[in-house]
């Protein structure tokens, strides 16, 4: 998420031999049927569509809800799902319609309907929940239903539209079951998806610790592939997850290993590792809401001019991600180096001309996932800002992902560091949901200049002629703050030698494919 996207996949494997030189890599027909278990520490917020807008549950989304639109392995150009077909109606990129299946029914029974649809977004539109998706779909002027069409109307051009629809925002739900005003409490799925979701547990805080998924017999769509009983397990820490693959209590690990056993890992006799390019960031978001002291840009900027990338990459992640210097990752369209241009190595010297005026240290608060190497990242980072006295930085760890998130959106926090994993292969995924008005982040910035760069990125279905206005988007950000990116994170998978697909689990398209896993 684009060339549009790098698509190189390295997969290092070591697998069984069956017999004299061949390679058994398929299932065979007497695999067995035992659920695959796969780990991660992923969460999920809400096992509603309309309340939640993350890596951990939009993966769940893919695997029990349809969207009208969805990407196959390797492709970055969305196919029909639950529609029969799609396409925009004129040349204004304005009207986007599809036209539905008639033979997809929700796991209640209930046949799925255009109305349906329509009911899905303007839920969540209309809910919109703090933790919700709806900045995704800001340009979303209203929707239509009439007998098995459904018609967007946009409030602005924006040719990414298809791939938004293809994303778990764009989950339908089951109109009898969801209800129109708020999230739907149950800890159980009403979808459509290639799964059933059979059980879900938590623990006495809330927190997920499984979700066990079966094969929905009743699917129809663009999945062709019937795939195995899946279990996913969640876990607190990087650690625990790591301790569990040692154990083999993990058939698939995605999302996230520790560091250092990342940067040690190598092919051996039980283990299958798939790296790819990845299409996951980390950043450090700033409060732009007064009284806050990160409000004042050049406080932004001062502590932009004093981040050292490179420190972290290697001292904290020992090389398994690397220094980003912008808002736009490697492998998409229109990926600039704003940051490096602006700010092209620490100068503490800079940094204390910025801050002429200000009481010193500026001391600000900054939050951050306990979870892996969060914790030495935010030290590491609290040692350079800290740098010269310049700033003080009160580190604020929290082990529950939702409270943060629920933390930052009502700007309890000055600053936080999180990730962002693009939601689909295209660079419009990381200005809207990420520094446009009404961003995801809820941090306050606006800025009339940067939504109408957006909005101009958005005009063209050749991705290539984006390019210069994706630059012109990275300039301004640079120039604002109202984040500092830090590092571009790569793609890994874990798979046991039993387990066959694992490559094909994730690819940047932002989909999570279980049905992919079987046993060899």
């Amino acid at each position: 998420m684009r060339s549009i996207r790098m698509r190189i996949v390295v997969t290092c494997a070591a697998v069984v031999v069956a017999g004299v030189g061949g390679w058994q890599l398929l299932p065979s027909d007497t695999a067995k049927k035992d659920p695959i278990v796969v780990g991660t520490t992923d969460v999920i917020t809400s096992l509603d569509p309309a309340g939640a807008y993350d890596a951990g549950s939009w993966a769940i989304y893919n695997n029990v809800y349809q969207s009208l639109l969805t990407f196959r392995q390797g492709s970055t150009t969305p196919v029909p799902d639950a529609a029969k077909s799609c396409t925009f109606v004129g040349q204004k990129l304005q009207t986007y319609r599809c036209v539905m299946r008639d033979d997809i029914s929700f796991s209640s029974g209930r046949r799925m309907t255009a109305e349906d649809v329509k009911f899905s977004f303007d839920r969540m539109l209309k809910i919109a929940d703090k933790l919700g998706p709806a900045p995704l779909f800001s340009m979303l002027g209203s929707v239509q239903a009439e007998g098995d069409t459904v018609t967007f109307n946009l409030k602005s051009k924006d040719a990414t539209f298809p791939s938004k629809l293809a994303t778990g925002a764009g989950s339908i739900v089951d109109s009898s079951q969801y209800p129109a005003n708020g999230l739907r409490k149950e800890n159980s799925v009403i979808g459509s998806g290639p799964y059933l979701l059979k059980e879900y547990k938590k623990d006495s805080d809330g927190k997920p610790v499984s979700a066990r998924l079966e094969p929905n017999p009743g699917y129809k769509g663009a999945v062709t592939k019937h795939g195995l009983p899946v279990t996913v397990r969640y876990f607190a820490e990087a650690d625990q997850l790591n301790a569990a693959w040692q154990a083999k209590q993990v058939d698939v690990t995605h999302r996230e290993m520790p560091p250092e056993v990342l940067a040690k890992l190598s092919p051996g006799s039980g283990l299958r590792i798939t790296t790819s390019p990845g299409y996951d960031i980390r950043e450090l978001n700033f409060n732009l809401k007064s009284p806050s002291p990160v409000s004042r840009t050049r406080v932004r900027e001062a502590a932009a001019a004093l981040v050292d990338r490179e420190a972290l990459a290697n001292a904290v992640y020992s090389g398994t991600v690397d220094p980003l210097f912008s808002l736009i990752p490697q492998g998409f369209t229109g990926h600039s180096t704003a940051f490096f241009d602006a700010y092209p190595k620490p100068d503490p010297a800079r940094a204390k001309a910025l801050l002429q005026g200000e009481q010193l240290p500026v001391r600000f608060t900054m939050a951050y996932r306990k979870l892996g190497a969060n914790g030495a990242e935010a030290e590491q980072l609290k040692k350079q800002l800290e740098r010269d006295g310049l700033f003080k930085v009160d580190l604020i760890a929290e082990p529950d992902w939702t409270k943060m998130q629920q933390n930052y959106a009502e700007g309890k926090y000055d600053s936080y560091t999180a990730g962002w994993l693009a939601d689909f292969p295209d660079p419009d995924n990381f200005g809207q949901p990420l520094v446009g008005t009404g961003n995801s982040l809820h941090n306050g910035y606006s800025d009339k200049e940067t939504d109408k760069i957006i909005q101009r990125t958005q005009e063209f279905t050749d991705r290539g002629r984006a390019a210069d206005d994706f630059k012109a988007l990275q300039e301004k950000v640079a120039e604002d703050v109202p984040l500092i990116p830090l590092w571009q994170g790569k793609n890994y998978v874990l798979g046991s030698k039993d387990v066959s697909g694992s490559q094909y689990l994730s690819d940047g398209t932002g989909v999570w494919r279980l049905w992919e896993l079987g046993w060899i």
